[in-house]
């Protein structure tokens, strides 16, 4: 069984671009917090605002016994690397990401994990005629080959999405990643795949995930869910339960086990600890849902290509 953990930043100042939500909160507050939440096993830490006092963060993880799933490396910034981070075409700006990137990967064994994952937002472009493509992919590839040949033991996660705050992100599709993954070689570059922003882009996340796994990218995953028309951060479930059985389906059958699930799901007028006791709640409830479905049948039944004989057997077995 995976455990599961929280993106800090989402148990502290949430804010979306109008209303800000809850106070910001220290890191220690925020352990604290997600320490009290049944059903929560981590966090996933955010660097390099989690990292001010690392003694002080080992200290309350100790305290609190929560695992650490991954560090998030935020590669946007407030008043930095504007016109992107790993494909900027200013090298002393790529240098200063590399560099970000090898101090968290050093971290990050520090606090007990091997993975850094991290959202490219920034790197992308608004209007045509505004960016190098060849310029940018070939940027990214060289800032993603430092970062990586760093350390071979800590695996980097890009985690791609369409846009956001671009109007086209760089790496925006599961295709696209796995792509770029593949073009740098590097053992330890793969994938987080973000359920909500596979639906953002139009993808059946539970092929996504196929195609990740096949090319031996899938690295981590992020369960949160959306109506396809923006990346809302909602319950998982909330719109798209048959797609969420469909993916842990497939998740057992990529052997993505005895790992981490993470949530970056946005708690809103509601109180935060209750909000993601019903997420880490719904995320088994899924997986019980999910046991239900034999593998066996569920093979038959794709090989038959009878789309009402599968959702007879799904509904049958789900509800």
């Amino acid at each position: 069984m995976n455990k599961l953990a929280v993106i800090s930043a989402f148990l502290g100042g949430v804010k979306n671009r109008y209303i800000q939500y809850h106070p910001d909160r220290s890191i220690r507050k925020i352990i604290e917090s997600a320490g009290r939440i049944d059903g929560i096993d981590g966090l996933e830490l955010c660097f390099p605002s989690d990292f001010e006092n690392v003694g002080d963060l080992k200290k309350a993880l100790g305290d609190s016994g929560l695992g650490v799933s991954a560090i998030n490396v935020r590669s946007r910034r407030q008043g930095r690397w504007l016109r992107g981070s790993f494909s900027s075409a200013v090298a002393a700006e790529r240098r200063e990401v590399v560099d970000e990137f090898k101090m968290a990967m050093d971290l990050a064994r520090e606090v007990g994990t091997n993975r850094i994952t991290t959202c490219p937002l920034n790197d992308g472009h608004d209007y045509v005629f505004e960016m190098n493509y060849f310029d940018a992919y070939r940027y990214a590839e060289e800032s993603f080959a430092a970062i990586c040949a760093h350390n071979r033991e800590v695996r980097i996660c890009i985690e791609y999405k369409k846009n956001d705050p671009r109007t086209r992100c760089l790496l925006g599709s599961a295709g696209e990643t796995v792509s770029f993954c593949q073009s740098i070689g590097a053992p330890n570059l793969g994938l987080t795949l973000d359920f909500g922003h596979a639906l953002l882009s139009g993808e059946r996340p539970a092929q996504s995930l196929a195609l990740a796994h096949r090319a031996g990218r899938l690295f981590y995953v992020h369960l949160n869910d959306n109506d396809r028309t923006w990346d809302w951060d909602m319950l998982p479930g909330a719109f798209h339960l048959l797609e969420f059985v469909e993916f842990h389906h497939y998740l057992k059958l990529a052997g993505y086990e005895n790992d981490w699930f993470a949530y970056d799901v946005f708690a809103k007028e509601v109180d935060l600890e209750d909000h993601f006791r019903l997420v880490a709640k719904l995320t088994r409830k899924i997986e019980n849902l999910t046991a239900r479905l034999d593998t066996d049948e569920i093979r038959r039944l794709l090989n038959e290509r009878n789309p009402s004989r599968s959702l007879e057997y799904i509904y049958d077995q789900v509800f």
